[in-house]
């Protein structure tokens, strides 16, 4: 469904921030993109929805391609129009309107009331806490229900691809399952894809079929994500345990030194 084919970013035209990457997300599947602070994830992200020219970021090289149409050329609402919705991070409501309202701005590329209140139906079929808090501000909302009402906006434009940046952010453990129990099921019951970002491994390697870890702008490995949750060095550095499966303290995880191989 989706092709990201060796696309290097430039912010301002001068910082080079992806250097050449490549992924793709089939249809109906999740898809975990990994890599700790500053590797390029959300720049990924954002060069898929159309969300780099917002931030003087520009594709200088390679294409994207979704369903055999080329992304990198078209605006971010037509983008959206094509099936392609973006779950932001730090979910970016707007903080002065509704719960409802702010799920309904995700239905406007449609213009169908009709279709808005099936998909209204949809959202609360999946978070049916929202239903009772749909005329509470968005500003008021916990954390957990902001992340809720995020997820809902983007089903709201009936999209075929979500990509979801840091769903797991700032949420307590118990919302965090909750939050990843829902993604499944919207998965599985609507067959809407997935490419999911997350510095969480292990939840999002529990959750996808496929994932990529990045580092400075690179793609260094991938697979199956059953096979990365037990790679050494997935296991060491980004979920903390040790070959005799101890947890390693933080201070040992910040001073890790990648292995050569990684990037063979």
């Amino acid at each position: 469904m989706l092709k990201v084919n060796n696309i290097e970013v430039v912010y301002s035209d001068v910082i080079l921030v992806l250097r050449g990457i490549s992924l793709e997300v089939g249809d109906g599947q999740i898809v975990a993109l990994l890599g700790a602070n500053g590797a390029g994830k959300t720049t990924t992200l954002k060069a898929i929805s159309g969300l780099l020219k917002r931030e003087d970021g520009a594709i200088t090289r390679g294409s994207i391609e979704f369903d055999g149409v080329r992304l990198d050329k078209l605006p971010p609402e037509e983008i959206t129009r094509l099936g392609v919705s973006q779950v932001l991070e730090g979910r970016r409501l707007f903080q002065h309107l509704t719960t409802e309202e702010n799920l309904r701005t995700g239905a406007l590329v449609n213009g169908n009331r009709a279709e808005t209140r099936r998909l209204l139906e949809q959202v609360y079929h999946y978070f049916p806490a929202l239903k009772n808090l749909r005329h509470r501000t968005a500003g008021y909302l916990s954390g957990g229900e902001q992340q809720m009402v995020a997820i809902g906006r983007a089903l709201m434009a009936n999209p075929r691809l979500i990509l979801m940046d840091e769903p797991s952010l700032g949420l307590a453990p118990l919302l965090v399952q909750n939050i990843f129990d829902i993604i499944r099921r919207i998965n599985q019951e609507s067959g809407v894809s997935i490419l999911l970002v997350e510095q969480n491994a292990n939840v999002a390697l529990k959750t996808a079929e496929y994932a990529y870890v990045m580092e400075t702008g690179r793609i260094v490995l991938d697979g199956p994500a059953t096979e990365l949750a037990q790679n050494a060095d997935i296991k060491e550095f980004y979920l903390g345990l040790t070959q005799l499966g101890e947890r390693k303290s933080y201070r040992d995880v910040k001073h890790y030194k990648r292995r050569k191989r990684w990037l063979g």
